[in-house]
């Protein structure tokens, strides 16, 4: 189903500014855990940019169901999106805004077909690392049995854990923080899968391609061959007309 001119012109106009909005959202939630002592005043200016960044693609959900032509088919279609606009107003937690505007910039970044799959695998990566390592350090900070304590740790928790090596020097100890354990071991996983699956399909497309070009090749040596075999026939044929006596 195409979409609609307007909603496909509204997409195309708040790409760039939903994408920079997501970068304040990433500078927001960072800053507050990054810079453990940051005053109450910084803290809540970030927040309320988060929530504003979270509004923002809320906004952008609702005007594009306005504008789709099938809403119903809009929003079985993108029902990802709804719940990620959802599901902060149900819970206010901090955690939960993270995974809803980390859920809208992945969709709506999805329908630019300019955007590819490798970039797409390389910002999953880059945003995951950083996103974990930022969460996991502000629920285990503070725990009194946690060992995750610095970024530093929280990075390289965050590397072994996607990776699925799990080297067990640092662990989440509190609920939350193995909740996010879960998501980046299932996370590291699936962009495993897409990345061999990608590069096996870039195998199995060159390959078949080598393969047109050997058929293409053997058929014209083969059309080559019976012009050669006609032409010598022919040349045959005349020689022994030739050859007759008159």
């Amino acid at each position: 189903m195409e979409r609609q001119p307007a909603q496909a012109a509204w997409e195309r106009r708040t790409e760039r500014p939903l994408l920079g909005l997501a970068v304040a959202f990433a500078v927001a939630y960072a800053v507050p855990i990054v810079d453990g002592s940051a005053g109450d005043s910084l803290t809540t200016a970030c927040t309320t940019v988060e929530w504003a960044v979270w509004g923002a693609f809320a906004v952008d959900y609702v005007v594009r169901l306005a504008l789709a032509s099938h809403r119903g088919e809009f929003v079985r279609r993108h029902w990802p999106d709804l719940i990620a606009v959802v599901l902060p107003v149900l819970q206010p937690l901090r955690l939960l805004r993270l995974v809803s505007t980390l859920l809208l910039v992945g969709r709506r970044a999805r329908m630019a077909p300019q955007i590819r799959l490798t970039t797409y695998v390389v910002g999953s990566v880059v945003g995951l690392l950083m996103f974990g390592s930022l969460a996991v350090l502000s629920v285990e900070r503070d725990s009194p049995n946690g060992n995750i304590r610095t970024l530093g740790d929280a990075v390289w928790w965050s590397f072994t854990t996607m990776t699925t090596v799990g080297y067990g020097d640092h662990a989440p100890t509190t609920g939350l923080g193995r909740m996010i354990a879960v998501g980046l071991m299932l996370s590291g996983i699936a962009l495993l899968g897409v990345v061999t699956a990608n590069i096996a399909a870039w195998f199995i497309g060159r390959f078949e391609k080598d393969d047109v070009e050997e058929r293409r090749q053997t058929e014209a040596i083969a059309s080559l061959t019976e012009e050669v075999r006609l032409l010598r026939a022919e040349v045959a044929r005349l020689t022994e007309r030739q050859e007759q006596p008159r």
